[in-house]
Formats: structure tokens, sequence, C-alpha cells
């Protein structure tokens, strides 16, 4: 608790105050030199010369690194938050915000889904866009796309996620979902003359077996 301050003025003096004796001013011209104050070069210190220290290690200058994404040509990118479903804990996990693609191989023609984590850029949708994935409305939101993936590498390994996706709009969201099963159709059209190309091969060695 802290006290009042408060402030009370003097009375003025009525008393005589004494007068100061008087005191012979000297000519500067007749005093003699003083010597000048070396403060201010005491107080300067000399420059040190600049130390130069060798880091203990070093650390060398990393090359550019490849993603896999140099060989493929994105066909979709769109912001997005990703989620994974728990099932140990029954409950949706988020799995990381960034930039969804869908990228073509400019060889294989194969289309995959890929999502990367901001900063870290690590994983957290890896898979390719087969004719079996089918999206879902998210109960509740006119933004938001659940989907049963079988083989998903985004751990480095296989492995089955059921995935959601949540985009910023319903507009997004529906032209995530139309280029989705756009590309679902160009991976089975691609599997489909991939087959047919393959018996084909199949039937004419056995042809050319037979003729021999």
């Amino acid at each position: 608790m802290s006290s009042a301050f408060t402030f009370t003025p003097t009375s003025e003096k009525t008393e005589t105050e004494p007068v100061a004796e008087s005191k012979e001013v000297k000519d500067p011209a007749e005093s003699p030199a003083q010597p000048e104050k070396k403060d201010a070069e005491e107080d300067e210190v000399e420059a040190s010369p600049e130390v130069h220290f060798e880091p203990v290690v070093k650390l060398e200058q990393l090359d550019k690194i490849e993603t896999l994404e140099e060989d493929e040509e994105t066909l979709f990118k769109m912001r997005a938050k990703l989620f994974r479903f728990d099932k140990g804990l029954n409950e949706w996990k988020e799995r990381g915000t960034g930039d969804v693609k869908f990228l073509k191989h400019k060889k294989t023609k194969k289309i995959r889904i890929l999502m990367r984590r901001d900063k870290t850029h690590k994983l957290c949708a890896n898979h390719y866009l087969s004719a079996d994935l089918k999206l879902t409305p998210n109960v509740g939101s006119d933004r938001s796309w659940v989907w049963n993936v079988q083989a998903d590498f985004s751990e480095g390994e296989a492995s089955q996620e059921l995935l959601a996706i949540r985009l910023a709009n319903s507009d997004n969201a529906n032209q995530f979902k139309e280029k989705f099963e756009e590309c679902q159709k160009a991976n089975k059209e691609l599997s489909e003359n991939s087959t047919e190309t393959k018996e084909e091969t199949k039937e004419e060695t056995e042809s050319e077996t037979k003729a021999e």
C-alpha cells in the first residue's frame, strides 16, 4: 500500500541573506597556463587488430535437392489442409497445410497427388490417382472431401489411409473434385491402353513362336 505524497511549500525567508565576500577576478592572461586534461586521451582505447576465428565445423554447401518433381508436369495446384483418420484414437489428425498438386510424369504419363507441409516440405500425401478412389463430401462441410487410399507413400512405405482435405471455399472444393476425377479418368485410360499393348505384344510373340 503506497503512502500519499504531499508537498509542503517552504516559507520565504524574511531574514537578510549574508552577502558573500567578493573575490578579486584575475585576468586569464596573467594566470599560469594549466596543463590540458588527458581524460579524453586516457579514455581512448587503442584499436585492436581484426580477429578471425576459424569455425570448428565447416558447413558444406548442399547441391540442389532433387524431389523427383523435376520429371513431372504440374496439372493442378491449390492451397489446402490435409487430415488423416487415426483408427487407434478414433479421431482426425491434422497432417499438414500446404499446396496440393496433381503431377503428371513426362515419360510414363501417370498422374499422382502430392502435398508437402509448409516450411518443412515433408510429404503428407503421395499416391496415384487410381480409378478405385472415390471422393465423398465431409459431413457438415461444403469445402471438404474424404477418400480412402490403399497405398499412400507419404511415410516412405505404402500404407492404407483415410484422408480428408479442406479447401478455402466451396468453389475451390469443386475445382479440386473436378480435376481429381479428370486425372483418375486419364490414369484409367492409360492403364487400359497399356494392358492392350501388352496383350498385343504377347499375341505377336506367340504368333512368331508358332511360325518358327
